[in-house]
């Protein structure tokens, strides 16, 4: 057996990490890389291995892009949060906290080509060398590079034209505003927030969002305030992107979309709050700037 037991363990946490960036999942990571240590145990080379963790980093990424090729051909789309179990949704939330791992990015990473992840993740993501991509991927390494420069581009958010330049900036002042009430929501600062409200401000969400008897529409600074900070764990789990063109918040737990955020100012306040369930058939694109993921 070229990997011994204890050169496992210690690659472990390494492994679980690309492969939770690769599939999105911390239960699917931590299948890929039991299946990778199957491979590695039954192996019939006992020669060693010179580099364990990059030996068994290419076996894991190899394991991790079969079950994305599966999922393609199954047709299956990003998972929702709806739709991931509870106890997963936790473990992956639990991921992207103790991880420090971008929100944002995950819910974008869905949208690659299984290569594209793969590349993009092995090499922006974690420094591995083009060469072992385009082993893991079965291709050469300009095809390696192509496929991880087609993700950037894919992740990268759409320019303004030079007509939309004046609009964009005017967005600007908004989202500075925006951003200062999201800032005090995820905390819970009911002043800050009633400060950002218009008087008559308005909260609309759809029914399914809400606890039963949840009033699907909230007039009032500090009526809505008052609901946002009840709420401001969801808040936590929400990160900016641009939703079918859209600048919007996204709440996405453990990275899964739940909910968008649709946030409304005029006169430096905060008039409308529009909240609804994200959609299978959503197109999330990064925000400006990029670095913002």
């Amino acid at each position: 057996m070229p990997i011994t037991v204890e050169e496992f363990a210690t690659a472990r946490p390494h492994l679980l990490s690309v492969a939770h960036r690769m599939l999105g999942s911390a239960h699917d990571a931590q299948d890929a890389v039991q299946t990778a240590w199957v491979r590695a145990a039954t192996a019939r080379s006992s020669a060693s291995v010179e580099n364990p963790s990059a030996w068994l980093t290419t076996v894991t990424a190899r394991v991790c892009l079969d079950e994305l090729r599966a999922r393609r051909r199954r047709n299956e789309g990003p998972l929702l949060a709806d739709a991931v179990p509870a106890a997963d949704l936790a473990a992956d939330e639990t991921v992207l906290r103790s991880e420090d791992v971008s929100r944002a990015l995950m819910v974008l990473l869905d949208r690659l080509t299984p290569p594209q992840r793969v590349a993009y993740a092995l090499h922006d993501l974690f420094s591995t060398p083009f060469d072992r991509i385009a082993e893991v991927l079965g291709t050469t390494v300009p095809n390696a590079k192509q496929h991880a420069s087609r993700a950037r581009r894919r992740l990268a958010p759409a320019r303004p034209g030079a007509e939309e330049a004046g609009a964009e900036e005017t967005g600007r002042a908004d989202q500075r505003i925006v951003e200062a009430f999201m800032a005090a929501a995820r905390t819970g600062d009911t002043r800050r927030m009633i400060q950002l409200l218009a008087p008559d401000s308005v909260r609309d969400a759809e029914a399914a969002l809400l606890p039963h008897g949840g009033r699907t529409t909230v007039t009032g600074a500090a009526d809505i305030a008052a609901e946002t900070a009840h709420f401001r764990d969801r808040i936590r789990a929400a990160c900016r992107l641009t939703v079918n063109g859209t600048p919007m918040y996204v709440i996405a737990p453990g990275g899964h979309p739940f909910a968008t955020i649709g946030i409304s100012t005029a006169g430096g306040q905060v008039t409308r709050i529009t909240l609804r369930p994200a959609r299978a058939d959503d197109r999330f694109d990064a925000p400006e700037p990029l670095t913002s993921l």
